[in-house]
């Protein structure tokens, strides 16, 4: 008989359970809940990816330049060119202007383009930072960078790093999920571990170009055996491998697979039911347009899923909106009204995300993260139709978790290319969030090859003017 078979059979009731999770997380269960080292404002974080990097001037950066100075050339530093050849001349570009028109919206009054008219219904919530800018000019180091903190070097991934500092808050469902992955653009590294444990790595629930509806936990039933055989097997399993422990002490690997047993098995009892959206009301369908043949229909339950997992625990989920190509969701270098399909199947999904989590009171204790690995030009790529990537000045947002509602924060020059007030990198962002969730980015470290890392690196600082 293991300790935990023990607890939870000598123990009474919810007290007993209670007890045994407090007992896995001072025997050094590697997944048990801890105590942040901060004030925390928040327990957990949703992270909206729109993969491909949305235009910021066509979404919420308004710039009326764009428009009075519509088809005119402007000398401009190309970033792409900068890296791709080191010639850092500035070259004339044809300015375009936005394609969406922009309005004021809430109390707020902050602009956002007729894409989002849902988002816009939730500005009062919302924090923008405008003078966002990163690393990479293309996706794969742009992304990896986003999610990892570097463009080359394989680093443990945002929420394996949360997961590591704070653990889950569910003993049965996994600390880290990442809804509808890409396998492009860094793939498995944007939720892996890397050379943390790895029992922190993130579990992906279906893949990007597979509809949501099929996403879900995989091999957690086995209908050919009853339940006590089941029980006989896993019981006979873990013996084998708490033997095989015993042989090889501080075997990270060893260690995580056997967790990995234990968590799939209550996985059994409680994973159905949280990815089983039938029981949900046709209202909170509705609210996240969940309809079948809608465009939203798709993202809707992703987001929907997102919001249920976050309920049972888990401590840092990602939905990403975004496919398997070469060129992901939001990448239009050539067709910039593109973007209208884009908007139009996630604009409702989110908005409702923010509906339903501040409803059930779950937005004030929850990060909603919104951004793409970077933005995009204020001038048309090539004289053309589209916009090229831009990582030297975007926009994100988020809502909840402490940040200030109804806030915008720093901005891009006149013409929306790059940021020049109030900057915040990438790096800023990262240790911001784990700020709010109680944890001190310069120490949340891990020691590999000799030397101290963290998801930071060596840089980074809390942006506190945006914090309530």
């Amino acid at each position: 008989m293991n300790r935990r078979h023990f607890l939870q059979t000598t123990s009474c009731g919810f007290g007993g359970l209670a007890f045994s999770a407090l007992a896995d997380g001072l025997a050094g269960n590697p997944l048990g809940p801890r105590l942040p080292i901060l004030p925390a404002r928040a327990k957990r974080v949703i992270f909206v990816f729109m993969q491909g990097g949305p235009s910021h001037v066509d979404t919420f950066d308004y710039k009326t330049l764009l428009i009075d100075r519509d088809g005119e050339k402007v000398d401009f530093f190309d970033a792409r060119k900068i890296a791709n050849s080191g010639n850092k001349a500035a070259t004339a570009q044809r300015v375009m202007k936005p394609l969406w028109e922009f309005s004021q919206h809430g109390q707020s009054g902050r602009y956002v383009s007729a894409l989002f008219p849902g988002i816009a219904k939730h500005v009062d919530d919302l924090c923008f930072i405008h003078s966002m800018h990163t690393e990479g000019i293309a996706h794969g180091p742009a992304t990896l960078f986003l999610h990892c903190g570097a463009t080359n070097f394989i680093r443990p991934s945002m929420g394996s790093w949360i997961t590591y500092g704070l653990g889950s808050e569910s003993e049965n469902l996994p600390g880290f999920v990442t809804i509808g992955p890409s396998s492009g653009n860094g793939g498995s590294r944007n939720y892996g571990s890397a050379f943390l444990p790895p029992v922190y790595q993130g579990t992906p629930l279906g893949r990007a170009d597979a509809p949501a509806a099929s996403a879900g936990f995989r091999n957690i039933g086995n209908a050919a055996l009853s339940p006590e055989k089941q029980r006989d097997r896993f019981d006979f399993l873990q013996a084998l491998n708490e033997a095989q422990l015993s042989r090889r002490p501080g075997d990270a690997e060893l260690e995580a697979a056997v967790n990995s047993f234990e968590l799939a098995w209550r996985l059994q009892s409680q994973a159905p039911e949280v990815t089983d959206l039938s029981g949900e009301s046709k209202a909170t369908l509705d609210l996240y347009g969940i309809r079948e043949g809608a465009p939203t229909e798709d993202f809707g339950r992703k987001c929907l899923l997102a919001r249920r997992l976050c309920e049972a625990g888990v401590r840092f989920v990602q939905v990403t909106y975004g496919d398997n190509t070469a060129n992901p969701a939001w990448d239009q270098h050539s067709n910039l009204p593109k973007h209208a399909d884009h908007a139009l199947a996630v604009d409702q999904p989110v908005a409702g995300l923010l509906e339903d989590l501040k409803q059930r009171g779950l937005l004030e204790d929850t990060i909603v993260w919104f951004g793409g690995e970077f933005g995009r030009t204020p001038y048309a790529q090539g004289n053309g139709t589209g916009r090229d990537h831009n990582p030297k000045g975007f926009t994100t947002w988020l809502a909840g978790g402490g940040f200030k509602p109804g806030f915008a924060y720093g901005s891009t020059d006149e013409f929306g290319h790059m940021a020049v007030e109030n900057k915040v990198h990438m790096h800023d962002l990262h240790a911001t969030i784990l700020h709010q969730l109680g944890l001190d980015h310069k120490k949340l470290t891990y020691r590999f090859d000799g030397r101290d890392f963290r998801l930071t690196d060596v840089h980074g600082h809390v942006v506190k003017e945006v914090l309530a």
